[in-house]
């Protein structure tokens, strides 16, 4: 990144994704406001209930004073006043804590670099979702992690190192093992330098290469028009999500796969749809080119009302016949936990069963797949929705166990 672009104040888009994940109410999103100012729940519901429902997205940019050796979001030290040195700028992902929103979770991992496992001090650790998040990352292959102890204003310095000694025999033997676990008070903006200065040594900017074909990964779709607008001062629908490789162009003429559904004849049919690039944003900001790195919206030509309320979340935007296939049927070699996680109670996978519902998601799509053959090493699913993926790309599995989706393993898909 050109340094001397963000003093000029150029628009920068983000270099690296950064999730924050872990169990409802530890403080991922009040962490989320402290790092970016931004408060990332904004769906009503979301603020009536005090929980994430959907993803949430925040930039934020890292500064450096050299003189007092802190790591600060602001281009003046608060300490010595001086002018800071700028490090780079990153985009947030706020992911839900909730058991019952454990598919949106998955989603937002998809378009991960990096993650933050927020652990509430004045809670046992580990709760039920922080080890279902920890194995959702184990799983999708997000490695570079680091661990927040939040909340410690709530506790005495004994119950802190009694938690904290918790969380390191939590991850032992994980994929996390040796991540930096940061004690803080997200509410009081206490150590909040130290988790940007552990973000900057453990989540680097992953080298891209913007030669490739783009693929983007639909996380949200909306309408930004108000009730009532004309035709003629109509905004075409916004898609918003993150770029896995490649770039993305204003004017670019691009596909969704798998697009739209359609029922002709009693027969149901996904279709691709076609539209054109008229402008792209980053943090708000306009921009005439993304790539890799942070969230991004999408402006398009298309008629709002088929991409309001995030009907095409979990379509894949890029070039014409560039994309990948799409599936309504999946062949799985499946990969199944020892244990289920997420619950309090130490119960046993089950084998997958004939006709058994399951709910797979693969990048940023989610769909419920109905098991139609069981061998071996082998097992079949029908798609509801169908998903548009790489053989390469892994795919999670989740059952229901009670009344709640619970993630049992994961699946390779195999060729027909």
């Amino acid at each position: 990144m050109d340094k001397s672009k963000a003093k000029a104040g150029k628009v920068m888009q983000p270099e690296v994704n950064i999730g924050l994940v872990g169990h409802v109410d530890h403080g991922k999103t009040s962490l989320t406001e402290k790092l970016s100012g931004i408060w990332a729940d904004t769906h009503s519901e979301e603020i009536k209930r005090g929980i994430t429902i959907r993803l949430g997205y925040a930039d934020s940019s890292f500064y450096y004073c050299k003189k007092c050796k802190e790591y600060t979001v602001k281009d003046k030290c608060l300490k010595c006043k001086g002018k800071t040195e700028f490090l780079r700028k990153v985009s947030f992902i706020d992911a839900p804590g909730h058991e019952t929103l454990m598919a949106v979770m998955l989603s937002g991992s998809a378009i991960m670099d990096g993650a933050i496992l927020m652990v509430a001090a004045n809670e046992e650790c580990p709760q039920p979702q922080t080890r279902e998040h920890l194995t959702a990352l184990d799983i999708i292959g997000v490695k570079n992690i680091v661990v927040v102890q939040n909340k410690i204003d709530l506790v005495t310095k004994e119950e802190a190192i009694k938690n904290y000694k918790q969380i390191k025999k939590f991850l032992k033997g994980s994929i996390a093992e040796d991540a930096p676990v940061i004690p803080i008070s997200a509410q009081h903006n206490v150590n909040i330098g130290k988790v940007i200065e552990a973000i900057e040594k453990v989540i680097k900017t992953p080298k891209r290469d913007l030669k490739l074909d783009p693929l983007m990964y639909v996380a949200r779709s909306f309408d930004i028009n108000k009730p009532g607008t004309s035709i003629e001062k109509l905004i075409g629908g916004i898609l918003g999500g993150a770029l896995k490789q490649g770039k993305l162009k204003v004017n670019d003429s691009i596909e969704i796969k798998p697009g739209l559904k359609e029922e002709k004849d009693g027969k149901v049919s996904w279709n691709s749809i076609g539209t054109k690039i008229v402008g792209l944003k980053t943090g708000g900001d306009d921009i005439d080119e993304v790539h890799p790195g942070g969230s991004i919206g999408v402006l398009t030509e298309l008629d709002p009302s088929i991409i309001k309320s995030d009907s095409l979340a979990g379509n894949v935007v890029g070039v014409k016949d560039k994309l990948p296939l799409v599936f309504d049927e999946l062949y799985l070699k499946p990969s199944l936990l020892k244990r289920i996680v997420g619950v309090k109670d130490e119960l046993l996978v089950d084998p997958i069963k004939m006709n058994e519902n399951l709910m797979l998601n693969v990048n940023s799509s989610a769909t419920i797949g109905v098991v139609n053959s069981v061998k071996k090493d082998l097992v079949y699913v029908k798609l509801k929705i169908p998903v548009c993926c790489d053989v390469k790309d892994r795919v999670t599995i989740s059952r229901i166990v009670g009344s709640r989706w619970r993630l049992i393993g994961y699946g390779s898909i195999l060729k027909k």
